[in-house]
This record gives structure tokens, C-alpha cells and sequence, in this order.
């Protein structure tokens, strides 16, 4: 019973956290109208976090190969959005997106190839349900914001994703173990850096401090396992 309330207060912290960062899907359409009234694309608030697309869809991974396989998809679509950085005129901006490519993309050729190696049977296809907007239409602020906006919760589900992973005990190979966490704790450190710059630019709020039980949201220093921080 104790452990049940444990992870009931666990998961419940943080999606009121997630929720309190006021960060949401809007459309293109919104984002490049706001673009041209000379308006900033602010991060709405309302986005369904149990709804489709949101971060916490796709979570609880099934086993090693559902993990790799929504893993890829989820990398994919991040390559894909961090790409239209290149346009920034904002240095950071473009180092950002480039350093999630080269990244990410590596990460995805790992994970392919332990795919095809030890599920060579297995059904790589997966229902994806897409969490950002369409960048190719925006540019300068609108871009910046919008990009921050999608991918500071797509980060999140990714960092959700390799901790259940890892706390639920369904990695079977080491290698992949090693891998989630590396995502988990890569993608934590970008999306604070995220987290910064939307601040800092836009003046849109930080992750709150209970988001990790440290004032700020500052970073944690260890990851607890099964029932602990970010664990179920």
C-alpha cells in the first residue's frame, strides 16, 4: 500500500508539474499569424497531457524492442525539427539543433541496428503520434519560441520514457541500459538549457521547483530507481 501511494504521488507530482511549465500545442497557423501581426508565438497553455501527441503518450514501453522502436521514431522526429534551426539567427539555436542531430541521428543507426540484430522478426513499424508543430513556415522568434515550446515536453517523454525503462527492469541487454540513460540524462541537461533560453527570450515561466524537489528545478544529481524520482 505504501509504495502504491509512492508512486501515485510520484506520478501525479509530475504531470501537475509538466502542466504548470504552461507549455502547449498550438497550431502552425497560430504561430505564423502571431509571426506576422508582430506578435510572439507564446507557449499556450491547455495542451492535453494525457492526449494524444502529448508527453505522455507512449511512456510505459512494453519491453527492450517496443523501447528501441518508438525510441527511433521519437528521435526521428526531433532530427527532423531541429533541422529548421538552421535558419535561426540565433547562434545557440543552430549549435542546439545541430548537436540533436548529430546525436540523435547516431543514436538512431545504434538502435536500428540492435533492432535488426536481435528482433530481426519483429515488426519495426509503430503508431507515432507526432508532438511538434510544422517548422518549415517559421522564422526568426516565431521559429526560436515555437521550437522551444514542442521540444521542451518532446524531450520530456523521452528523458519519462528511458527512466520507466530503466526503473522497470526491461532492458535485456546492457548496451541499451547504458543508452536510455545516456538519453534520459542528455536530454534532461538540454531541456533545462531550453528552459533557459525560452526565459530568458520570451519570458516564458521555468520548470517549476518541485518538478525535482529542488528550488528552481535544478537539476538532480542521481536518478532513483523503481518508485522513486520519475520512476512508477
Amino acid at each position: 500500500m505504501k509504495r502504491s501511494i509512492l508512486v501515485g504521488i510520484t506520478a501525479g507530482s509530475l504531470l501537475a508539474a509538466t502542466a504548470a511549465t504552461g507549455i502547449a500545442m498550438a497550431t502552425a497557423d497560430d504561430a505564423i499569424g502571431r509571426q506576422a501581426a508582430g506578435q510572439s508565438t507564446v507557449c499556450q497553455t491547455g495542451w492535453g497531457m494525457m492526449g494524444p501527441g502529448g508527453p505522455m503518450h507512449g511512456v510505459r514501453v512494453s519491453d527492450e524492442a517496443a523501447y528501441l522502436t518508438q525510441m527511433v521514431a521519437h528521435h526521428q522526429e526531433a532530427v527532423a525539427a531541429a533541422k529548421q534551426l538552421q535558419r535561426s539567427g540565433r547562434a545557440q539555436m543552430r549549435a542546439l539543433g545541430a548537436s540533436i542531430v548529430a546525436t540523435q541521428n547516431a543514436e538512431i543507426a545504434t538502435m536500428n541496428t540492435w533492432l535488426a540484430t536481435w528482433y530481426p522478426g519483429r515488426a519495426t513499424g509503430t503508431r507515432y503520434q507526432p508532438m511538434m508543430r510544422d517548422l518549415s513556415k517559421l522564422s526568426g522568434d516565431a521559429l526560436d519560441e515555437t521550437f522551444l515550446c514542442d521540444m521542451i515536453p518532446h524531450h520530456m517523454t523521452a528523458i519519462m520514457m528511458s527512466q520507466y525503462l530503466l526503473a522497470s527492469g526491461h532492458a535485456q541487454h546492457p548496451r541499451v541500459a547504458t543508452l536510455a540513460a545516456k538519453i534520459r540524462d542528455t536530454q534532461h541537461a538540454e531541456m533545462f538549457q531550453m528552459q533557459r533560453y525560452l526565459a530568458d527570450w520570451f519570458g516564458g515561466s521555468t520548470m517549476p521547483g518541485h518538478m525535482w524537489g529542488r528550488p528552481g528545478g535544478s537539476s538532480p544529481t542521481s536518478w532513483p530507481g523503481k518508485g522513486g524520482m520519475m520512476g512508477w
